[in-house]
């Protein structure tokens, strides 16, 4: 490969809710027309995201860049016409006239950043929680006692827990709750 057909990371701007149907079709289209050589990878940067239904803990993929999709290709040929012209996509980050099919490629510490940020968000499974302290003020957001306020009186990082004091019928209440049961006010 030539210096000028080498892979360089570019974002595709996506309808938002629709990168997952982007990222299939550019796949399937590399798949079938056999593009592997040009079109390496198709990403959606996604983090975990944990909350609490129905006294379970639940989690789920939320995409951290909404509207965007980053994909690892080297824009030789139809491969920038296949990519604008893919179903759900506006075209790409940083396009300033459509006519020139001139795409501007991500800079070396903006894919190692953004790669960074996706490795770490999958391993680190809660290490996205807040850290609480005592005296702090949080509102309940599960359980019986969800919408009130309370006043944290004492903390285990440990166990993940929390002893709130709740103001119920004009009495203060000592309750034990999960860090996933609170949010901060």
């Amino acid at each position: 490969m030539s210096e000028k057909e080498q892979k360089q990371w570019y974002v595709i701007r996506a309808i938002g809710g629709k990168e997952k149907k982007v990222k299939e079709y550019i796949e399937t289209e590399v798949h079938n027309n056999h593009l592997e050589d040009f079109i390496s990878q198709v990403l959606i940067p996604t983090e975990k995201v944990y909350q609490i239904k129905n006294g379970k803990k639940i989690s789920r993929e939320k995409v951290s860049y909404p509207g965007y999709v980053l994909v690892e290709a080297a824009l030789v040929g139809e491969i920038p016409f296949m990519l604008r012209n893919t179903p759900n996509v506006l075209g790409f980050l940083g396009d300033t006239k459509a006519s020139t099919m001139e795409a501007t490629p991500l800079r070396p510490q903006e894919v190692s950043r953004i790669l960074g940020r996706v490795d770490e968000l999958s391993v680190g499974e809660e290490e996205n929680e807040v850290p609480f302290f005592v005296g702090e003020t949080v509102k309940v957001t599960d359980g019986p006692f969800s919408s009130f306020s309370g006043t944290i009186e004492a903390v285990d990082n440990d166990r993940k827990k929390l002893t709130v004091s709740v103001k119920i019928f004009g009495r203060k209440t000592p309750m034990e709750l999960s860090f996933m049961q609170v949010e901060k006010e």
